[in-house]
């Protein structure tokens, strides 16, 4: 059922997410999933409501939120996934959720923008979307220009550029987190020395994390940049002369 639903599905998105999948369940892939799991499961410790929507290409289970009543994964058709669609095409209406993860969605896309606006447009107003993506001012960034997996795919969209695209689409940018200081190396005796630099980056929350984690809270619909008219200039306002009164020329 699910082949011949694809059936008409971009060749060239099954095949990127077909890469993603294969790269995330690798051994580097799933130490940053491990990684990026512990900071997720805290984040989502604290939001409530009816329905949480995951969208991402790891086949791993994705962390949920407790305190949600139903958790719903969605995307391309990977084991776990319960609505299969394709990432410019959700089914779900237009506030449908109270949160909405996507975990790596816009590393591994076509269209970040196209992708960004269908899960904004899903969560309601007051809601929260929380983005995960590979950092690329990080070891992990400068390893894709070099990598000859499916990382090499992944777009590594900035933080701070997420947050402008945020911003356009009503929301407001509650909290950033970096995590996964670790440089990507397959070595477990190497991991384990660096646990301890692993910590303390982690509390000193620096910018050279493998990962990024935004959390962001709908204010608004959406809004969209309002063209400003042009004012014409119209002079100066000159002050009128007063007439002088010549109090002796006053009869009483």
């Amino acid at each position: 059922m699910t082949d011949k639903a694809f059936a008409q599905a971009d060749p060239d998105w099954l095949a990127l997410i077909g890469a993603a999948r294969d790269w995330l369940s690798g051994p580097l892939g799933q130490f940053l999933l491990d990684e990026e799991r512990r900071m997720l499961e805290e984040e989502l410790g604290r939001f409530f409501g009816g329905y949480l929507v995951h969208y991402g290409p790891s086949a791993q289970p994705p962390p949920t939120a407790p305190q949600v009543q139903r958790n719903v994964r969605l995307g391309a058709p990977l084991p776990g996934v319960e609505i299969v669609c394709e990432e410019q095409a959700w089914p779900l209406s237009e506030h449908a959720a109270d949160v909405v993860v996507l975990q790596h969605g816009l590393d591994f896309s076509l269209s970040p923008h196209g992708l960004l606006r269908e899960a904004a447009s899903s969560v309601r107003p007051g809601g929260h979307l929380l983005i995960i993506g590979i950092n690329p001012w990080s070891t992990w960034g400068l390893r894709r220009a070099f990598a000859h997996d499916g990382l090499r795919r992944a777009r590594c969209i900035a933080p701070s550029r997420v947050g402008d695209w945020l911003n356009l689409l009503g929301f407001a940018l509650e909290k950033r987190r970096f995590g996964c200081y670790r440089p990507p190396l397959a070595s477990p005796a190497w991991q384990a020395r660096l646990a301890g630099w692993e910590r303390r980056a982690g509390r000193w929350q620096l910018s050279g994390g493998g990962f990024y984690l935004l959390v962001a809270r709908k204010i608004a619909v959406g809004l969209r940049p309002v063209r400003q008219v042009r004012r014409e200039p119209m002079g100066k306002l000159v002050p009128m002369p007063l007439a002088k009164v010549n109090r002796r020329n006053v009869e009483p």
